[in-house]
């Protein structure tokens, strides 16, 4: 049975008894460690997701509120960061719980000595409440503040029994909070490392937790992306859209967060525009589409801000007369596939021609 973590009516408490947490004597099944990066010795993996290509934002100075205020659609008032390190590769998040006695910073100076017995750098740390945001609520709180923990695991991305061992360790309430992120390796081989620790306050289904630390390690290990995704010539944009009026293309490309065409986009920008100049009475809508990471507002905002970059990249460098191209952003609005995991996220991101 699967709980909603963010809505769990008190009426239904005294039935999910079955659901607490249990102290664990193996890692989850599946689970592993990101690659070269190992563990604190005597720590077991709770909750792990990733291993596959993909792309996040990591907080490098202190939560702020955003401004113009906003919120998630927990009520929570988004706190963000004004220095980010975004990264790209095979991503990982792994929940560890740690052996009894060991202190959330004792966990953290650890894998800060391996980060920096790579050669690599320390970029950002803080604790507490100097981290910004909230830093004593779980994952999937509602009605307060985003933070660090909403960003680096957030409950979404839970599929659990609400008081099992990894809604245990990522949703409940915490303290003592420990935050870096550090970077190795050298150029073209990159890998990020960002750690959250903090204790487990919870005494009642969680009571197996209580008190111990947890440690979130999220690893970004730079990789080239798979190229699976070809060109689609314009003779296949005009076969697609005079079928079904619309396709969906994955061959434009931006960094995160970002609304500058990468070069690799060039070449499927190039059969867009002798699509257009095949057939002079065709007229495209131009729509942005975004995975869920990230405020609806601000998702929708850069998506429309991409949709412009590509009519603009069609009219000034391949001649196409503006009213023929309108530009949309859809933001989160309309996945294709599931938000929950990598590989559906990354379908998420698209541009979709549309006919008018």
């Amino acid at each position: 049975m699967r709980i909603s973590l963010l809505c769990l009516p008190l009426l239904f408490a005294p039935l999910l008894a079955f659901a607490d947490a249990t102290l664990p004597t193996v890692d989850k099944p599946g689970a592993k460690d990101p690659a070269a990066l190992g563990r604190y010795e005597g720590s077991l993996i709770v909750e792990y997701q990733g291993g596959s290509f993909d792309e996040i934002r990591l907080p490098a100075s202190i939560l702020e509120r955003a401004e113009p205020e906003r919120r998630t659609s927990s009520n929570n008032t988004v706190f963000q960061a004004q220095k980010n390190l975004d990264a790209e590769g095979r991503l990982a998040r792994v929940v560890y719980l740690q052996p009894i006695g060991r202190s959330p910073l004792e966990v953290l100076r650890n894998y800060q000595d391996v980060n920096t017995a790579k050669g690599g750098e320390m970029l950002y740390e803080c604790k507490g409440d100097d981290c910004g945001g909230e830093a004593t609520s779980g994952a999937g709180h509602g009605g307060g503040e985003v933070g660090l923990i909403d960003i680096l695991f957030p409950a979404a991305h839970i599929d659990a029994d609400a008081f099992g061992n990894a809604a245990c360790a990522v949703t409940r309430d915490r303290s003592d909070q420990h935050y870096s992120i550090g970077r190795y390796g050298g150029d073209g081989a990159q890998t990020t490392v960002a750690v959250l620790t903090y204790l487990v306050r919870d005494d009642l289904y969680c009571k197996a937790f209580n008190e111990r630390t947890m440690a979130i390690v999220v690893v970004v290990e730079a990789k080239s992306r798979e190229q699976k995704m070809v060109t689609v010539s314009a003779t296949e944009l005009g076969t697609a859209i005079a079928g079904s009026g619309r396709i969906a293309l994955y061959g434009i490309l931006f960094d995160v967060d970002k609304t500058q065409l990468k070069p690799a986009s060039t070449a499927q920008i190039e059969q867009i525009g002798n699509l257009l100049k095949n057939d002079d009475a065709l007229k495209l809508m131009i729509v942005g589409h975004t995975d869920n990471q990230g405020s609806v507002a601000h998702n929708l905002e850069l998506s429309k801000r991409r949709a412009d970059a590509v009519v603009a990249e069609l009219t000034t460098k391949y001649a196409i007369a503006g009213d023929r191209l309108i530009a949309q952003g859809m933001g989160s609005a309309a996945p294709i596939a599931s938000n929950d995991s990598d590989d559906g996220r990354a379908k998420n991101r698209r541009v979709e021609l549309v006919k008018q």
